[in-house]
């Protein structure tokens, strides 16, 4: 799939990531799998895995529905951890994915590796790159290094942006408008329809909901808060 082809299937719609930490009851790649197939029959245009699932998750979820796969991998707990080398990257090629998310900060990645060679590495292989940024300084110098999608992923998540409660939707604004021809995937902490609403008028082509649809555990914490007041 060449990103013109991808940009037709995610353009207006939703992207799901299907993910589940080490130490969480889902935490079971085909628990993953049937994740995923039931965003697809949700609605869902494509699905973003593999995390602490690496490899494994990403074959399942290839291999489970038709919509195209975002994958990465997590390495380490600190610095760059999403596909953080170009080893990884073409890994996740090789599993099925049709996009590889990988690191796009300026911090140094752990095989020493530019992040335009992981790039180049990806686009040899026939794949794209999604590079999660953290701010739009980043997100410009990712897309200048040839990423075929900026997402704000990282935001709160770098020494270079500071937390926040909600999604960034200050910094969809700015990549929109720093880059208009540009693809901008919103992601992170976007928990409810009126967040995904918002990034859309703020210029992202697409947007990724994981937690507030994935995970039970965080669902039911939010209703169980509700009832507590």
């Amino acid at each position: 799939m060449n990103l013109d082809q991808f940009a037709a299937v995610i353009s207006g719609r939703l992207i799901v990531s299907c993910q589940a930490g080490p130490d969480h009851p889902l935490r079971d790649t085909p628990t993953i799998a049937r994740m995923a197939e039931s965003a697809v029959l949700g609605g869902a245009c494509a699905i973003r895995c593999g995390g602490v699932g690496g490899l494994d998750d990403v074959r399942a979820v290839a291999a489970a529905v038709s919509v195209p796969i975002i994958g990465l991998t997590k390495r380490g707990r600190t610095g760059v951890l999403i596909t953080p080398t170009v080893d990884d990257a073409l890994a996740v090629i090789e599993a099925g994915a049709t996009v590889v998310a990988t690191d796009g900060t300026r911090r140094t990645r752990p095989d020493g590796a530019p992040l335009s060679r992981t790039i180049e590495a990806v686009h040899a292989a026939g794949g794209l790159v999604m590079a999660d940024v953290s701010t739009e300084t980043e997100g410009i110098a990712a897309a200048e290094a040839g990423a075929d999608l900026i997402a704000t992923t990282l935001s709160g998540y770098t020494p270079d942006s500071p937390g926040r409660p909600g999604p960034d939707l200050a910094l969809v604004a700015a990549l929109a408008a720093a880059l208009p021809s540009g693809l901008i995937v919103a992601e992170g902490r976007y928990h409810e329809p009126a967040h995904v609403r918002a990034a859309r008028d703020a210029g992202a082509t697409s947007v990724v909901v994981g937690t507030a649809i994935t995970d039970p555990a965080w669902i039911t914490s939010t209703f169980a808060a509700a009832v507590r007041r």
